[in-house]
Order: C-alpha cells, then sequence, then structure tokens
C-alpha cells in the first residue's frame, strides 16, 4: 500500500483512479486492524454516515483534501508497521498495545481523538521507531 503523493491545498486533487485506489487501500488496512465504522468514520474526518458508505463501496470518485491527508498519513503508518514488524499479525496487533510513547494509551486511542496531526504524530512516532527522525 502506497500513500497518496504530499500535496498543499493549492495543489490539484488526486485522480478519482488514485482516490479510489487509496479508499480501498484504507478500508484494506482497516479490515486487517479490525476497525469498526464508526473508528474508521473518526480517522477519516468524520463524514456523514451516507458519504462513508459510498466511500466504501467505490462509488465516490472525490473526497475532501483533509480527507486525501488522512488517507495518506494512515496508508504510511499501514506501511511503517509492515516495515517494522516482520509478522503482519505482529504489525497489525500493535495498534491496540498500550504503549509508553504514547502515555500508556494504545496508538489506535491517539488516532481516534480525531484531529489529522493525531495521524502524523503516531506516524512520526513509527518513523523514530524505524530510525528515520522525530
Amino acid at each position: 500500500m502506497s500513500a497518496l503523493p504530499r500535496q498543499t491545498p493549492a495543489d490539484p486533487m488526486p485522480s478519482p483512479e488514485a482516490i479510489d485506489t487509496a479508499l480501498r487501500a484504507f478500508f484494506r488496512a482497516a479490515e486487517l486492524w479490525n476497525l469498526s465504522n464508526d473508528e474508521c468514520r473518526t480517522i477519516l474526518g468524520h463524514p456523514g454516515r451516507a458519504t462513508y458508505f459510498q466511500w466504501k463501496r467505490g462509488t465516490v470518485k472525490t473526497i475532501p483534501y483533509d480527507t486525501v491527508r488522512r488517507v495518506s498519513w494512515i496508508l504510511g503508518i499501514y506501511k511503517a508497521l509492515q516495515i517494522l514488524f516482520a509478522d503482519s499479525e505482529r504489525a497489525d496487533a500493535w495498534l491496540r498495545k498500550p504503549n509508553a510513547r504514547f502515555g500508556g494509551h494504545s496508538a489506535l486511542d491517539r488516532m481516534l481523538a480525531g484531529d489529522v496531526t493525531d495521524l502524523a504524530y503516531v506516524r512520526r512516532a513509527l518513523d523514530a521507531a524505524r530510525g528515520g527522525g522525530a
């Protein structure tokens, strides 16, 4: 799974095909992580239920810029976990385990705080664990 390219709000949105691919990858990671629909909606920035299920079905070809950023962070988190842990099950379980880096809470707890910066924080923690800086 690869992350969407970095963008600023002035950059053009990814193509409908790139959005479709990224959302499919997001929902695959969510499935592997056993995330509920409510947890997914929180991570994606609280889209309406109808919108969320359209995204999940793959029937929407555009998403807000904030959601593009969130999906990108999640795909980066997924990739970093696969690099850090040779065992995929261990990588997927890591999200729910208490962690001193997150004040004894899990990375998922931090991700579910709801702000895009929480996703960035988890990704940076994983990058630091990989030796890529803080």
